[in-house]
């Protein structure tokens, strides 16, 4: 029996990066785990790979960006869960999608097509918004549930040539403390995760030197601290900004009651 046996999660974008990462972490632990995607084979081949390793994953096909689809993804996740304890808002796109050469050449904002902006923000935020918008009224009715939304550091919000992903990102940093002030009377857990640098995913141009790709941060970062934001031991906590990269220490603060690393954070 795993730490989070009886734990029910979702994670979007879960068949790739930093959401396949986090929903193995899940998994592992022994939580049933929704991995929501656009349908289609890479969906079905990462639940079938999650089933051989005896990984109690469920697919749920779903396109944040379309209201109508993540409504009918809620009601199927509720219905074949019996609920939903987590939900982890991670899919996204990357710069790749507006520059394939952002890396070493960045685009100035102005040169943006208007198109581009629309499609990221589409994912990266206005998915955040519908999934937690689906979701949390459902968790209000069960009377408990806890929403995580994957950001990324400051440093990519004021980066050079990164409109739109940088935006969107600063974006979610607001979006996630409001939705904890919204949600903290109804007992609704918001906490934002982070890997607290650049990481190797798909994002990632393949060109990327050897050098540089040496310095990513593996995706599975995101495990330890999103299996403890699934747990009992993080009960009461909301508004907080966790930085994977700097998750031992912060743990080890958290548990002698020590200071958070947001000022809007709550425990209990």
């Amino acid at each position: 029996m795993g730490a989070l046996t009886g734990v029910r999660a979702l994670v979007t974008g879960a068949t790739s990066g930093l959401g396949a990462a986090m929903a193995d972490a899940l998994l592992a632990s022994g939580a049933t785990v929704a991995i929501a995607s656009r349908p289609g084979d890479r969906l079905a081949t990462a639940v079938k790979q999650h089933h051989a390793r005896g990984l109690d994953a469920v697919p749920l096909p779903v396109d944040v960006r379309e209201p109508a689809s993540v409504a009918e993804a809620a009601d199927r996740a509720f219905e074949t869960l019996g609920g939903i304890d987590l939900l982890v808002n991670n899919a996204g796109i990357g710069m790749r999608t507006v520059n394939p050469r952002f890396l070493d050449a960045p685009m100035p904002f102005f040169e943006v097509s208007p198109e581009g902006f629309a499609d990221l923000i589409s994912t990266n935020l206005t998915g955040y918004f519908l999934m937690a918008r689906e979701f949390a009224p459902k968790m209000i009715d069960q009377g408990f549930g806890r929403i995580v939304n994957v950001s990324m550091n400051y440093a990519t919000m004021r980066r050079r040539g990164f409109v739109p992903y940088g935006p969107s990102r600063a974006a979610t940093e607001s979006l996630s403390l409001i939705m904890a002030e919204d949600l903290h009377s109804y007992g609704i857990a918001v906490n934002q995760l982070l890997p607290g640098g650049a990481t190797d995913t798909g994002m990632i141009p393949e060109e990327t030197p050897s050098k540089v790709k040496r310095q990513l941060l593996p995706a599975r970062i995101m495990g330890p601290p999103i299996v403890f934001l699934a747990s009992e031991e993080a009960t009461g906590l909301t508004g907080e900004r966790l930085i994977a990269k700097d998750f031992d220490s912060w743990l080890a603060a958290y548990r002698s009651g020590g200071a958070f690393g947001s000022t809007a954070s709550r425990k209990g």
